[in-house]
């Protein structure tokens, strides 16, 4: 038998002096996929959008306006961490919320300010950045409703 046709046996077992690996980064720490920065961009922009007609509702129709406003952040904070699959993807319309209820609550220099009581806007703030903690600190996505529990089906 040549050296042609024997199977080399050292090419199928591992390496054993190889240096050992690290894990690949996940979460934050992972490296930015391109292709979602447009995505990651439009959840910031509703985010946004969110905070801002969240606090029109919130300062118009209190109690119930604080609650509808709070339950469309969740949704928006929630939805984007089910969407992404990521963190990241929570915290990026939390921050465009963020930033356009800072912005309302400047005031204009007339002194008029969006936020009609202190409870409200205490309550909207406080609220939307507990859900935004809340929808990023998730410890892990339900599995998918088509689930039947089933092996093999």
């Amino acid at each position: 038998m040549s050296s042609r046709q024997r199977p080399r046996a050292s090419s199928q077992s591992p390496r054993t002096n190889a240096p050992p690996r690290s894990p690949a980064p996940t979460g934050l720490a992972a490296p930015p996929n391109p292709r979602r920065i447009p995505l990651y961009a439009g959840l910031a922009v509703l985010g946004a959008a969110v905070g801002f007609t969240g606090t029109l509702v919130q300062a118009a129709l209190f109690p119930g306006g604080l609650l509808l406003a709070l339950a469309a952040s969740a949704g928006v904070f929630y939805g984007g961490r089910v969407l992404t699959r990521t963190q990241l993807g929570a915290l990026v319309p939390a921050v465009g919320w963020f930033i356009a209820v800072i912005i309302l609550l400047g005031g204009r220099p007339e002194g008029d300010f969006v936020f009609a009581e202190e409870i409200g806007l205490a309550l909207f703030m406080l609220g939307g950045m507990a859900v935004a903690v809340m929808c990023a600190t998730m410890s892990r996505l339900p599995d998918p409703a088509n689930d039947t529990g089933r092996p093999g089906t």
